[in-house]
């Protein structure tokens, strides 16, 4: 998307911080809208950007963030027009579009130097910066080394950033909080300095601190007098910034050259705006825009709504939106019912259209599928016994006939991520003409175009089998992410064909179920 520009500037902006559950995709759409000049996106080092209606996401193994995005593989979604960073799990961890590209930095979590400058290179091409998250507090973050915890290890921070800025062709910024004494701080910053990164944001408080401790312009203050790179100054919401004006204020007391702004753009996303903030209605309509034409998940959308929402939660909207549990009721709520109905018939429309493609039109060689036997079938594990499945029944056969072992070969589609597995028996493919939903449901719908077509036992309730070896049985819709269903992408691998291959290999007499 960008070509290698290491102009973005940090003197004088406007900035977005970085916000768990808040900075995706449409609240970042919906500041630069409103006249911010640089969005960072949500801190990668406690969330991804779907799965948001549980609580688990705050334990979710946080220490691992650089190395849960490097399992990601970088998806261009036609649909929507955004490049997305997909886990194995198929969850959108990051996502990005054109709007943004010059103007979004790509915060994350992380405690290893060369898994930071991994993470640098797989996303580097979609955005205008990397940050380096050196100031979350929660012990999710510092448990795993990252976050705060690294401001007591000036060492690795210099490791760190000294590593992204020689191997990333983005600008490369921190953020940090304040130490105990004034001098420490002072040292830290002047040996953060020497790494050569583009500029430094810093909150003013200490990680003891929290919102309702007072922020210490004078501390942020110093380091703007002390440092010659960029200094943005952050932690004025709670008590300097509650309209447009105040920025220009809190910068001034703080001598930062730019100011980034949280709460207080959390709350309303217009505080950007020159000319005074917009209505709330108007900025949440404007926001559920945007979060539907760009598939947001709706416990995310809902959760931002109620930030912005507060004290209001209460009225007869807020009991609406509390109650809504779908992006639908969503728009309805807010009266968007039409506007949810015509963009997602759009979107529909769109993703069958792209569906409906032949290779040719995508640029690709068309697949030789002749030869290959094929039937329209799924399976459906209520079908069949608790402790039989198809690939078992069909291992099996090829035993008793001593033909070599099935090989599976399954790939899948990157527009919708759906799967579909091509079985090898005795020279013979098979495959079923519909997709499935992960990778184990598509080798056991192949086994079972297998099994069908030689008129064979595939294990279904009130089906005569054949003597099986008692195994522990598959769970057929077992995540195909898991460390035994597949190894994880490249990083960095770009869809760029029609279908991404997962695996094409033997099957272990072990994991013949």
């Amino acid at each position: 998307m960008i070509l290698n520009n290491l102009s973005l500037c940090y003197q004088n902006k406007l900035i977005l911080a970085p916000m768990v559950r808040v900075g995706t995709l449409p609240m970042r759409l919906l500041a630069l809208d409103y006249g911010a000049d640089i969005v960072y996106c949500e801190d990668l080092l406690r969330t991804s950007s779907q799965g948001y209606a549980d609580v688990f996401w705050l334990m979710l193994d946080q220490e691992l963030i650089d190395l849960k995005m490097l399992q990601c593989k970088r998806v261009v979604n036609e649909v929507l027009s955004t490049v997305d960073f997909v886990a194995p799990d198929d969850r959108v961890v990051f996502r990005t579009c054109e709007k943004e590209q010059n103007r979004v930095v790509f915060q994350m979590g992380t405690s290893d130097a060369e898994r930071a400058l991994a993470v640098a290179r797989l996303v580097e091409n979609d955005v205008a910066g990397i940050d380096v998250n050196m100031g979350c507090p929660k012990e999710y973050s510092t448990k795993g080394g990252m976050g705060a915890a690294l401001l007591s290890d000036p060492d690795k921070i210099e490791k760190i950033l000294s590593t992204l800025v020689r191997g990333t062709c983005r600008p490369v910024t921190c953020k940090i909080r304040i130490l105990p004494s004034l001098e420490d701080t002072l040292s830290l910053v002047k040996r953060i300095e020497k790494t050569g990164i583009a500029a430094i944001a810093v909150h003013g408080r200490k990680r003891e601190e929290r919102p309702q401790h007072p922020v210490s312009c004078e501390i942020i203050k110093a380091i703007a007098e002390t440092l010659s790179i960029p200094v943005i100054a952050n932690g004025g919401s709670h008590d300097h910034i509650q309209q447009h004006l105040d920025i220009e204020n809190f910068r001034q007391a703080t001598a930062a050259s730019s100011v980034m702004v949280a709460r207080a753009a959390m709350w309303n996303p217009s505080i950007f705006l020159k000319d005074g903030l917009r209505p709330l209605e108007e900025v949440m309509q404007k926001y559920i825009r945007y979060a539907v034409q760009y598939d947001n998940h709706y416990t995310n959308t809902k959760y931002c709504l109620c930030q912005m929402l507060r004290e209001q939660l209460e009225s007869p909207q807020g009991k609406l939106l509390h109650a809504a549990q779908s992006s639908q009721e969503i728009c309805e709520a807010f009266g968007l019912g039409t506007f949810y109905e015509e963009t997602t018939r759009e979107l529909n429309a769109r993703r069958t259209e792209l569906l409906a493609r032949t290779p040719e039109e995508v640029g690709e060689p068309a697949e030789d599928t002749s030869g290959v036997i094929k039937l329209a079938v799924k399976f459906d594990r209520r079908q069949y016994s608790p402790q039989i499945t198809p690939k078992m029944c069909l291992l099996e056969w090829c035993r008793r006939e001593k033909l070599s072992q099935p090989v599976y070969e399954t790939v899948q589609r990157p527009l919708d991520r759906l799967f579909c597995s091509t079985v090898t028996v005795a020279e013979q493919k098979y495959q079923s003409t519909l997709w499935d939903k992960s990778k184990k449901l598509a080798e056991q719908t192949a086994a079972i175009v297998c099994l069908r077509s030689q008129g064979l036992p595939e294990g279904r309730l009130g089906e005569e089998s054949p003597s099986l070896h008692k195994r522990k049985r598959e769970t057929p819709d077992q995540d195909p992410g898991g460390p035994k269903a597949q190894e994880s992408a490249l990083p960095g691998e770009l869809c760029k064909k029609p279908f991404v291959v997962l695996q094409s290999d033997k099957e272990s007499p072990l994991e013949g179920w």
